[in-house]
């Protein structure tokens, strides 16, 4: 049983998979403050809840003391990361991976306090092109190349996945797991960092940094993963029919992010308030455990906390208050999230399964036919039976229609 806070409060809420040290990294917490880092990967202009274990990792490592250092792939998105893809990323242009690092910073803004906020201790944003753009590729093989075995980086089970299915595996992509080593020792040089912190598809290239930071460096530094996260019913987390859960706004209003965290499985409450809340872990294991339709009271608690860290208090309090008087009141329709629609769409006259189209709640024409066939779909609350049924201007309700899929996903519809 570890003794610094850190490690004891990790592993109390299972944010601890694997360690490759865990007895001598609690010594290092114990004889004083770390810093530790977790890569983030610029392919979207915002995280996802997919990222949200290594980012709460970040956020529980600065709560005892310790300093964060959020590295941007500004580097390796250049290559792509192939842990358990089935194919190779689409390669992509320098303004993108800036535009993408820029939001990926306001999303980690949501979570952590940085050095600009607090000089002492706040997390520092690192980008590892400002070292792997400057490289020489002979002084790379020349400085690294020989500490690195082929036959052990094929024995990784992110390289070993893609090659039994026969999917391949380009040079490209091999050279990755090296650059992310690299990454590990120049952040040891740089700002001491001597632990890396990843989901368990980054253990491999997390021991090769650990491995070369001992054979160049004599330098002990350690790694330790977070635990895949999935629901009771398999799937992935982070997920829904409609793609991943955004955490800024921008990309995802802050009613629908509370409501993800509301429709949590009934199996899974009390372990997601563990690892997505700051609640005391007595209080997640008492709300985990009560059942029937008490247990909708700890979803709504689920939901208000997570929101809170990630929107802030008032935010997801009034996702709540929304919620409360929408699917109790079925009121507060101005509270709703909202999507401008071209006015000429709607004026021409827009058929019903466009219009759940329209407000995202349906992939294709063939989903909202299905959807309005169960019996599913709402317009202004009024149940849908007709899928060619058209919408005019002459249907709006204080300006927008409110299009509704279930009890639970409402839209306002805004022609502009």
């Amino acid at each position: 049983m570890p003794k610094s806070p850190f490690l004891l409060e990790a592993q109390a809420r299972d944010l601890i998979f694997q360690c490759t040290d865990l007895d001598a990294l609690d010594e290092a917490m114990l004889a004083g403050p770390i810093t530790a880092y977790v890569g983030f990967d610029p392919t979207a202009d915002s995280l996802h809840v997919g990222n949200a274990l290594s980012i709460m990792a970040l956020r529980l490592l600065q709560k005892h003391g310790h300093r964060p250092i959020a590295l941007m792939g500004g580097g390796t998105a250049k290559i792509g990361d192939p842990s358990f893809r089935d194919e190779a990323r689409s390669l992509i242009t320098n303004e993108t991976i800036a535009h993408n690092i820029a939001g990926i910073e306001k999303s980690l803004r949501q979570f952590i306090t940085f050095s600009d906020e607090d000089p002492s201790s706040g997390a520092i944003l690192a980008n590892n092109a400002d070292w792997l753009d400057k490289l020489s590729y002979i002084n790379l093989l020349q400085d690294v190349g020989a500490h690195f075995s082929i036959s052990r980086m094929l024995s990784f089970d992110s390289v070993k996945q893609r090659l039994e299915r026969e999917q391949g595996l380009t040079f490209l992509e091999f050279n990755y797991s090296i650059l992310q080593s690299y990454d590990f020792r120049e952040l040891n040089r740089r700002h001491g960092a001597v632990l890396q912190m990843g989901g368990s598809d980054q253990w491999g290239n997390i021991v090769s940094g650990i491995d070369l930071a001992r054979r160049t460096d004599g330098k002990q530094i350690f790694g330790l993963t977070t635990p895949l996260v999935t629901t009771s019913s398999g799937a992935k987390m982070g997920k829904s029919a409609n793609g991943a859960t955004w955490v800024r706004a921008e990309r995802l209003p802050v009613f629908e992010y509370w409501q993800f965290w509301r429709n949590t499985e009934d199996a899974d409450v009390g372990r997601f308030l563990k690892l997505f809340t700051d609640l005391p872990i007595e209080e997640c294991e008492r709300l985990g455990a009560l059942e029937g339709a008490d247990i909708n009271d700890a979803k709504k608690i689920l939901a208000t906390e997570a929101t809170a860290i990630c929107h802030g208090r008032a935010a997801a309090e009034d996702a709540a208050e929304t919620a409360r008087r929408v699917f109790e009141q079925g009121s507060a329709q101005a509270a709703l999230p909202e999507i401008d629609l071209p006015a000429t769409l709607i004026a021409e006259g827009l058929p019903a399964f466009r219009v759940f189209q329209e407000a995202g709640l349906a992939a294709s024409g063939g989903e909202a036919r299905r959807l309005i066939r169960g019996g599913g779909g709402r317009v202004n609350d009024v149940v849908i039976s007709d899928e060619n049924q058209t919408f005019t201007l002459d249907d709006l309700r204080d300006g927008t229609l409110k299009v509704s899929s279930g009890k639970k996903k409402h839209i306002l519809l805004r022609p502009v």
